[in-house]
């Protein structure tokens, strides 16, 4: 039975084999060039992001429609939290911000829908996003402030005997950001699918009692009550993301304490 919790082996449903990457074309092995359900849902995130702000705001009506209502109102949403963390001097990186959000949001979102692949359930894409902010911040911060930035470190206010100390907290904990700025993003997602895969098969189970047979309501209820905290978790995680990447641009920009 597809709903038994037990078998001869143990589990008969395995929660994390929704995360495995198989080619999408044979079952050959994968190289860095082999479309992948990662690559695929990837791009459809993309064309996503497409459809909004490009097919869905063509018509730059007076009046909006709903789909340019919604692109006006994220576009509005991400630029003020640009403009409030990092200050104007911010605003010109929105562009590079705004496509992280739409990116991580969309993925995000895509990977709610039964049957398809959460892209950022995983590492790999996570690390690159992770490692990306936190390479392009730096760059920024030496180019704009040359060795002023490793002012970042340093904290003047602070009694002098302790300032070395500081400075060497402030740099590992600096150097930990793109990790924990990546580990976070696809903990949460992962951990979030792997509770409803659970639920989801243990849904199906039925019991036996001395009334007849009855099927379970409890695990019904709980992936419906998972699945819409997930939605929430969908959007806050990618606010999370964006929200740290204007915090460390804000260091960037303004490295002094």
């Amino acid at each position: 039975m597809a709903g038994e919790a037990h078998s001869e082996g143990g589990l008969a449903f395995h929660p994390l084999d929704q995360f495995k990457i198989h080619p999408l074309f044979g079952e050959g092995p994968i190289q860095w060039y082999t479309p992948t359900n990662v690559t695929l849902w990837m791009a459809l995130a993309v064309l996503c992001v497409i459809g909004l702000f490009v097919l869905g705001t063509r018509g730059r009506a007076v009046i909006p429609s709903r789909v340019q209502s919604v692109a006006e109102l994220a576009y509005g949403f991400v630029y003020k939290m640009v403009e409030d963390v990092t200050g104007h001097d911010g605003v010109k990186y929105f562009p590079y911000i705004f496509t992280v959000f739409l990116f991580i949001l969309f993925s995000n979102f895509l990977g709610l829908i039964p049957g398809s692949f959460t892209t950022t359930s995983h590492i790999a894409v996570t690390a690159i996003l992770g490692f990306g902010v936190f390479i392009a911040v730096t760059l920024l911060g030496f180019v704009l402030h040359g060795a002023h930035f490793l002012g970042l470190f340093w904290m003047k206010d602070a009694p002098l005997v302790l300032r070395p100390i500081i400075a060497v907290i402030e740099l590992i904990s600096y150097f930990v950001r793109p990790v924990s700025h990546s580990i976070r993003l696809a903990g949460n997602i992962m951990a979030g699918h792997a509770v409803m895969k659970v639920f989801a098969a243990f849904a199906p189970m039925i019991l036996i009692s001395t009334i007849g047979v009855v099927v379970t309501p409890v695990s019904v209820l709980a992936i419906t009550a998972i699945y819409g905290l997930e939605v929430l978790v969908a959007f806050i995680q990618a606010y999370v993301f964006t929200i740290l990447t204007c915090v460390y641009l804000k260091d960037a920009l303004h490295p002094g304490h």
